[in-house]
């Protein structure tokens, strides 16, 4: 019996692992056709690839090698330290909070900014939305964004906050995400599209203008490298996000529809114990296509000196170099000098002008005074004596009256606001009011050996109130009844003169003569 049913069992298996066979066999065929077909797609279309070790073909590189022929134009300012020549198309370094130019080249040509466009929509997104926000990926964030391009996987209708959608934005660079923030800040990409290009104006730029949140090639999507360095202060004053985007590694949590963590690492290899470590780095974006090439914004600082760093259509690695050679240009050139504290031309200080005689108390402060706050950016060979400066009344700052613009050899290096002082007075501490109404419910160690006199103010003031107006009152009576006297006494003094009918009936002079 064992015999038949062991007879009877082997065909039936024979026969499933022949089904299943031919099933396997099925699906290699089906996967290796459908390898063979994205193979061929990805070959048919032209590649744009996001990556910041993109090598360079001898072609680029012959022409990253003509671009630094384009002049420098701070080296050619007299007296100003001379900047490396690099092969960006365009470069910049500015001083983060004063904006002070420390070296540019070609930095108002428009040039496609990649991925550094990011740094707008993090900054659109932080001011309108707080971090614990929830971002669901619509069809459109994840289906409309080109296959080739930079993801973190984000699937349709998947889940993240605000704060993990800004670490896939600047870590990871998805793409997705920067469409999926774009479609929860504005409602719609072209209404944050709209949002962009507001903010840059804003912003003072005038040389840029977004079509996209991401930075994908569109020609009607550029920047200038002088526009990005206003884009990217905006963005570094937000420590938040020079958080974000000066960290190294960052896991996105599981979500509503992923089971797993997702691991992101920051592109920018100039954080510390990556390749191209940098001391100071604290944030920054990467940026690559095909015709943008390699974009970078870094941003530094050093013993309270921050400096950012805009490079725009670069090779790789060079795109690295070429900001660490900026910046050690900056950093070892360069110094910071209070103004207020070495200002002697303009002095407040004239009891004429910037102070009041008027104080009651008779202690006469200045009602305008200098930011203590503000620099001037200058080379270490420079003094601020030998700067110019110029008053001016336009585009100010909240609070003041003036700035004076600080300029060495035409070139602008700082300005400082003339504010309004602000005398704070010390709050009085009403819990120490004696409320006694008589001498004798005074505390006796406030009762002096000398008798109190006590003032009510209210009074005083009406006292005297009513002493002026009585005293104008009796000034304009005296001054109407003098003046009424005075006119009559006139009038009595003047002579009258009297009507003499013969004159009329004399004959003219000339005929009398005759």
């Amino acid at each position: 019996m064992e015999q038949n049913r062991t007879e009877l069992v082997l065909p039936i298996l024979s026969c499933y692992n022949s089904d299943m066979k031919r099933q396997i066999k099925r699906k290699m065929k089906r996967a290796l056709l459908i390898l063979l077909l994205s193979a061929g797609f990805l070959t048919a279309i032209p590649q744009s690839a996001y990556a910041v070790n993109t090598a360079p073909t001898a072609e680029q590189k012959t022409a990253a090698d003509e671009r630094k022929n384009i002049p420098v134009e701070t080296n050619l300012l007299p007296g100003w330290p001379e900047g490396p020549l690099i092969g960006a198309q365009a470069a910049i370094l500015v001083d983060a909070k004063s904006g002070t130019v420390l070296y540019q080249k070609n930095v108002n040509e428009q040039l496609y900014p990649a991925s550094t466009t990011k740094l707008m929509t993090a900054l659109l997104t932080i001011e309108h939305c707080p971090m614990n926000d929830i971002v669901t990926f619509s069809h459109d964030s994840v289906h409309n964004i080109e296959s080739t391009s930079s993801r973190i996987g984000i699937d349709e209708g998947e889940q993240l906050t605000v704060e993990q959608c800004l670490y896939g934005l600047l870590l990871g660079s998805g793409n997705e995400v920067a469409y999926a923030l774009a479609e929860h800040v504005a409602g719609n990409v072209d209404d944050f599209v709209a949002m962009m290009n507001e903010r840059a104006a804003e912003l003072g730029c005038t040389n840029t203008h977004f079509a996209n949140a991401n930075g994908l090639p569109d020609p009607d999507h550029y920047v200038s490298a002088y526009d990005m360095s206003l884009i990217a202060r905006a963005c570094f004053k937000n420590e938040s996000l020079v958080t974000i985007s000066g960290t190294k590694n960052y896991t996105i949590p599981p979500t509503n529809l992923q089971p797993e963590e997702r691991p992101l690492e920051n592109h920018h290899l100039m954080i510390p114990g990556l390749k191209y470590e940098y001391e100071g780095f604290i944030g920054g974006k990467t940026g690559y296509t095909k015709d943008a090439r390699q974009t970078l914004v870094t941003c530094a600082e050093r013993e309270g000196t921050r400096l950012i760093c805009v490079i725009l259509k670069e090779e790789s690695p060079n795109q690295f170099l070429d900001t660490k050679a900026l910046l050690d240009y900056g950093f070892d050139g360069f110094m910071k000098v209070n103004i207020s504290e070495n200002e002697t031309r303009y002095t407040l200080n004239s009891a004429t002008f910037f102070h009041t005689n008027l104080d009651i108390m008779g202690s006469s402060k200045p009602i305008l005074n200098l930011n203590t706050t503000d620099y001037v950016t200058i080379p270490k060979t420079v003094s601020f004596e030998d700067l110019t400066v110029r008053v001016n009344y336009e585009n100010l700052p909240v609070n003041a009256v003036a700035t004076l613009d600080y300029f060495y050899n035409g070139h602008k290096v700082g300005s400082t606001a003339i504010e309004y002082a602000d005398h704070t007075v010390e709050p009085f501490d009403f819990s120490n009011i004696i409320t006694a109404r008589t001498k004798e419910e005074l505390p006796k160690k406030v009762i002096s050996e000398k008798e109190l006199i006590f003032i009510n103010i209210r009074k005083v003031i009406l006292i005297l109130l009513i002493v002026l107006a009585s005293l104008l009152l009796i000034f304009f009576t005296h001054t109407l009844i003098v003046r009424i006297k005075y006119m009559r006494e006139r009038d009595k003094l003047r002579p009258v003169k009297k009507f003499n009918k013969k004159k009329l009936k004399q004959k003219p002079y000339s005929k009398r003569r005759k």
